[in-house]
């Protein structure tokens, strides 16, 4: 039914090779980060940073898995990894300090963070649900399904655009609140500027992906791939 397409990976090429040098990217700057030595661990920054924006309600807790540091918007708690919360490293405080700038904007009401999370219940059953009712739609040639199919997939899309605003003003915010509160003096931010924008190109590649994704489908299922996808 639905076989092999070398196109698919064509298509997807760019995102593909962006995210693998954007991680690539980030590990290496997150990992000489590490090395360099900062006053207050990422907990003890993301603590200082939260109380100073008044936010002394929200609590910091460890995660497992190595950069599994969020900000749950649900729940108003920060988590970060175990490294990043223990260490006292330039690395664990600007990944804190991030995800600081999320709570930040949660409690400023930052309007894109609202519509991110508005957006998240569309992203996740898009993947599988949109998916599904495009494969269904072109089995049983029900155009409708494969235009509810594509319009369910593309919330993807549509959550990784709304995404990047709010993860680049959570970086910016993170490095004016690093050297507002002394926590990094301003000769040193060249490492935590590396991390920080090493991980912003990582969200490009998402959402690049997620266009092309979008693009692929619609050539697949409405244009001339699909009789080949067919056969």
């Amino acid at each position: 039914m639905f076989i092999f397409d070398p196109m698919y990976f064509i298509v997807l090429a760019p995102a593909i090779l962006l995210a693998l040098w954007a991680r690539t990217r980030m590990m290496s700057a997150y990992a000489q980060a590490r090395q360099q030595p900062a006053p207050l661990s990422g907990a003890a920054a993301a603590r200082y940073i939260l109380d100073a924006a008044g936010l002394q309600n929200v609590p910091i807790e460890p995660t497992p898995g190595q950069l599994s540091d969020h900000y749950d918007p649900q729940q108003k708690v920060l988590r970060l990894s175990v490294e990043n919360f223990e260490e006292r490293s330039l690395a664990a405080v600007g990944i804190a300090a991030h995800e600081a700038g999320h709570a930040i904007q949660d409690a400023e009401r930052y309007a894109p963070l609202a519509l991110r999370s508005l957006a998240v219940p569309a992203a996740s059953f898009g993947g599988t649900g949109g998916l599904g009712l495009l494969i269904l739609g072109a089995i049983f040639n029900v155009q409708p399904l494969i235009w509810i199919g594509l319009v369910l997939f593309g919330g993807i899309a549509v959550f990784q655009l709304i995404n990047l605003p709010v993860e680049y003003d959570a970086s910016a915010r993170a490095k004016r609140l690093l050297v507002s509160t002394g926590i990094v003096p301003a000769d040193e931010m060249p490492y935590v500027n590396k991390v920080l924008n090493a991980a912003a190109l990582t969200y490009v590649a998402g959402t690049l992906e997620s266009i092309l994704q979008l693009g692929y489908y619609a050539m697949l299922f409405l244009g001339g791939g699909r009789s080949n996808s067919d056969e």
